[in-house]
């Protein structure tokens, strides 16, 4: 599980490709402390397992599930990747919850100024990510935890301060490039509990109906 707050910009060192496989290697300096084999590891928001390391950089292996829903495939060598370790039990939860399980993709439309801050407008690839994307609700940008400022019925708006652009890759992002865009797991648990309770079946012997009521009722929603 991750945060969502990158701890560095790492760039690719090599990309060795077969098909729709990748073994990326990664150059990076604060991700590699107490760094291990099996490790997991956020790149670009997308969960990967560390295969191996050596100095400054590090090996991580994606598989074609991986490489199809994510803007992985796109990188080259020196492209700037968000790098971020799995979270300590000891840490503190500054973002939100990050699985790094990637939603899909999204597209910069749009980068304007709002004074400090820089405006993205964003359209997901897949609309059906809507239905979990609400204003001031928590989206993962490329592995950045961030607030929903607006949607609409194609896109969403996120604004990002000064640190955050200067301590993310977000900053080499243009208009028309991709996104790995993951929503806020909770609607989707939410989502899955309401389908759940309104199954008809007998197989679970005292099973009852889950409703709104008893989602409100148990601080769900």
């Amino acid at each position: 599980m991750f945060t969502g707050l990158v701890e560095e910009v790492g760039s690719m060192q090599a990309i060795r490709q077969e098909g729709e496989t990748m073994v990326l290697h990664i150059r990076a300096s604060v991700v590699m402390e107490d760094m291990k084999i099996g490790d997991s590891i956020s790149v670009n928001g997308v969960c990967l397992t560390v295969t191996s390391y050596h100095n400054h950089s590090f090996a991580v292996d994606v598989m074609p599930q991986t490489y199809r829903h994510t803007n992985l495939k796109e990188l080259r060598p020196g492209s700037r990747v968000n790098l971020e370790r799995a979270m300590a039990a000891n840490g503190r939860f500054g973002g939100h919850i990050v699985q790094g399980h990637v939603d899909g993709t999204g597209t910069i439309l749009n980068k304007s100024r709002d004074q400090n801050a820089v405006v993205h407008v964003i359209a997901p690839d897949n609309p059906e990510m809507f239905r979990y994307i609400i204003p001031k609700g928590s989206i993962t940008v490329d592995g950045i935890s961030l607030t929903v400022v607006d949607t609409s019925e194609t896109s969403l708006s996120i604004s990002i301060i000064p640190h955050t652009l200067e301590a993310t890759a977000l900053a080499y992002k243009r208009e028309g490039d991709s996104v790995n865009l993951e929503c806020d797991v909770l609607g989707r648990y939410i989502e899955h509990l309401m389908r759940f309770g309104q199954t008809q079946g007998t197989s679970q012997p005292g099973s009852s109906k889950v409703d709104m009521s008893f989602l409100t009722e148990h601080g769900f929603a």
